[in-house]
């Protein structure tokens, strides 16, 4: 008896896509969300005959996902099919057809689907033992969806034992949507080539400039490529170009100690200079602030612990990006190395290339300190709170400038200066004979546990056990708002009239806004329940995203005893000050009440919207930790969701 691979909300969701894009008209005839401005750009419809004969097939292999695959094993190769299906499902959707050529591709992605779920029924999967060029797919632990990556896999790359991989990061592409993406995947191999690793594209959602969910999308990528082939955890490398080459600068800092060595080429390190902004065009304060999230600047000395190697076309305006992060370097008294392609514009020289690869294989030959004496760490938010056997556990501001740098003779002392920490844990490979923290030695018992765990109180620092229970930010619970959104997240909507037009409107215009958005652009689903549908499993396994009011949605009127905020019928009371219910709304992040391991999210998605997918550099978070919004029936649009009467940040104690 097949089973399905979904579990019951995702059954529940697939069941609403099916129902939503209908077994009752052809896929053509659906109207679908072909109002939607943005990305990515309207292209051609396929013919109808055309459009009939994919939409039987895809709701044939649809039913096959759903009932699910006959074994245990067939059930983990199952987003291989999915992703398929999901990027057929998408192109139809919002007309993803730019050329006659492309009304093939379809048919020939759901042949491929066809052929792996008659494999799948005899458990026969042999498209996970191929090589060359094999596209697979993972699902999502964000939105569930099932996520494409291509690998590029040698013929003679021995498999038998660990091997390295090369993640690249590809450049931005409007029209590249997870349709071309996969054929392209299947029919071209990329930019860099090597006999001696497997190379790994991910998708990143297409066009996220591998932030928000496309940061996730890349490190879960990995994992799974992990998790299905021999890959040595030492030997990963990173790289990217113009898009990915932004990609590959965040990424490789916020994550310098899962990578042996980083390239990245042309792209974006900034917000405000790759924008050309000048003062008086700056965002507001707190917008200002959050560039720190991806400006990697702020994450420069994180790139000391690892070889970094940039690349620039002579004429490249992307060499902004490599000078920027030069001048980073220099000013923390390192030098980046630069490697300039002579007369090249945005592409790469094949010789400076093969340099380059050239370097990247004495790195991956060399391999990855397992346990380096010497570490630097440096962040503004306990999302990226980690370095080898260095983790920051809490800050004195978040925001601010924060840094340790870690040193272990070979006797086993250690030696830490920080700046804006106030705790901290260390998983050093051998127990220490003494720490030294600020100049300031630590006490230690005989017996250390690990994680050795440190606080600073009364400007002294000491061993001590963190509270579980104490209400601080802390790592993957910190926020801002958009934080929520790179972690498994379920909507939650009202169950009830507010008893207020406009607000009701207005919460019904941002929800629909949401779901088409995260469609079109975070290329994924959402998953959603009515307020008096969560249970207590979703309690413990979402963040959520309430929306409405105490009055419309009941699951809010449970949390907000344990809120803060004050809701009266006429008027709620935020941080001191009242604002009308009838025309404004509390957005925040907040420690679920009902699980404070989870985040709550209140009356808001993805903070950057329509407006600012003009350039990846502008797909930052627009809103802090919290706002007010002044709203109405239409004052939902491509910029904002309303106008902004007040914003900020909750301290260290979500305060």
């Amino acid at each position: 008896m097949f089973r399905s691979p979904l579990g019951p909300l995702d059954r529940l969701l697939f069941v609403t896509i099916l129902c939503f894009f209908g077994f009752s008209k052809p896929l053509a005839a659906q109207p679908g969300n072909r109002d939607f401005a943005g990305l990515p750009p309207r292209g051609l419809a396929l013919p109808s005959e055309i459009a009939e004969e994919v939409d039987q097939r895809l709701r044939e292999l649809e039913i096959r996902v759903f009932t699910g695959p006959p074994s245990d094993r067939a059930t983990t190769h199952w987003p291989d099919v999915a992703c398929l299906l999901e990027a057929v499902r998408l192109a139809v959707e919002f007309d993803e057809f730019y050329r006659e050529a492309d009304f093939a591709v379809p048919a020939q992605l759901l042949t491929l689907a066809e052929q792996r779920v008659a494999e799948l029924t005899v458990d026969k999967p042999t498209w996970c033992q191929a090589r060359g060029l094999v596209v697979r797919g993972f699902r999502s632990n964000i939105d569930g969806s099932a996520q494409p990556y291509g690998l590029e896999i040698p013929a003679e790359l021995p498999l038998d034992k660990p091997v390295p991989l090369y993640v690249w990061l590809h450049g931005r592409g409007d029209k590249t949507t997870t349709l071309h993406f996969i054929h392209e995947r299947l029919e071209k191999r990329g930019t860099i080539h090597t006999d001696n690793a497997i190379v790994l594209h991910p998708f990143g959602r297409q066009c996220l400039g591998y932030k928000s969910a496309g940061e996730t999308d890349v490190m879960e990528a990995i994992a799974h490529v992990q998790a299905n082939y021999n890959i040595d955890p030492k030997r990963i490398v990173l790289m990217g170009f113009s898009m990915g080459g932004a990609g590959a600068w965040h990424l490789g800092a916020h994550f310098a100690e899962r990578f042996v060595a980083v390239s990245p080429g042309a792209g974006f390190a900034e917000t405000a200079q790759y924008n050309k902004l000048t003062p008086e065009r700056y965002p507001p304060t707190y917008e200002q602030t959050l560039w720190g999230q991806y400006d990697v600047p702020n994450y420069v000395r994180n790139l000391f612990n690892l070889p970094v190697i940039a690349y620039s076309g002579e004429n490249d305006p992307q060499m902004q990006a490599a000078r920027v992060m030069a001048a980073a370097f220099e000013t923390e008294g390192r030098t980046l190395n630069h490697k300039i392609g002579p007369g090249m514009g945005h592409r790469y020289h094949p010789e400076t290339l093969q340099e380059i690869m050239g370097e990247l294989h004495a790195a991956v030959q060399a391999g990855q300190d397992e346990s380096p004496a010497e570490v630097h760490l440096q962040t503004r938010t306990l999302k990226y709170p980690s370095m080898h056997w260095v983790r920051i556990e809490g800050l004195q501001r978040h925001w601010d400038d924060s840094r340790v740098d870690a040193m272990r003779d070979e006797q086993g002392n250690i030696s830490l200066t920080t700046r804006g920490v106030t705790a901290l844990s260390l998983t050093p490979k051998t127990q220490p004979r003494t720490i030294t923290v600020d100049g300031m030695n630590v006490a230690l018992p005989a017996q250390l546990d690990s994680p050795i765990t440190l606080r600073r109180s009364d400007n002294a620092w000491q061993v001590a056990d963190f509270d579980a229970n104490e209400l601080r930010k802390r790592p993957g619970l910190q926020g801002p708002i958009d934080d929520a959104f790179t972690g498994p997240f379920l909507m939650i909507t009202t169950d009830r009239p507010s008893g207020k037009q406009a607000i009701d409107a207005w919460v019904q215009n941002e929800v629909e806004y949401l779901q088409r958005r995260w469609r079109a652009v975070f290329r994924g689903h959402i998953r959603f329940k009515s307020a008096d549908e969560v249970s207590p499993a979703d309690l413990e396994q979402y963040h959520l995203l309430v929306w409405g009011t105490p009055t419309s949605n009941s699951l809010l009127q449970r949390m907000l005893p344990q809120l803060p905020l004050k809701w009266a019928e006429d008027e709620f009371e935020f941080n001191g000050q009242r604002y009308a219910t009838a025309d404004h709304m509390p957005v925040l992040i907040y420690p679920n009440p009902l699980n404070p391991n989870r985040y709550v999210v209140l009356n808001s998605g993805p903070t950057f919207r329509d407006a600012h997918d003009r350039t990846n550099s502008l797909q930052n978070p627009k809103l802090p930790d919290w706002a007010v919004l002044k709203v109405s029936a239409d004052s939902t649009n491509q910029r904002q969701a309303g106008e902004v009467q007040a914003a900020g940040f909750f301290d260290e104690s979500w305060q």
